[in-house]
């Protein structure tokens, strides 16, 4: 679901650092389905991470991979896995032109 990748993204824990009630965190994204906004914020995200501690995106897509293989062959629901790793190339994407960007 949609509150598991803005949990799994940390966005849940970011919004209730900032006092937000969990039922403020939840009406703020149930009305909205994941759209390219969010996935794009959550990209950028997972960005910081890398560059704060470089190795943590081919870490977290490893292990996605991973996590996707296992719920495929146990013939779990895959929505949420391919969700995160769009998520994290779309990341993956975002560094590699800003690498080229600085260079």
């Amino acid at each position: 679901s949609d509150v598991q990748l803005l949990h799994w993204n940390g966005s849940l824990k970011a919004m209730r650092d900032r006092q937000c009630s969990r039922q403020e965190v939840l009406s703020h994204y149930s009305h909205r389905a994941l759209d390219d906004d969010m996935r794009n914020q959550m990209a950028m995200d997972w960005v910081n991470r890398e560059q704060d501690i470089p190795g943590t995106l081919t870490r977290e897509l490893s292990s996605t991979e991973r996590e996707l293989d296992d719920a495929r062959l146990a013939g779990k629901e895959l929505r949420f896995h391919k969700e995160k790793k769009d998520i994290l190339m779309l990341a993956a994407g975002q560094l590699g032109t800003m690498h080229t960007a600085t260079c």
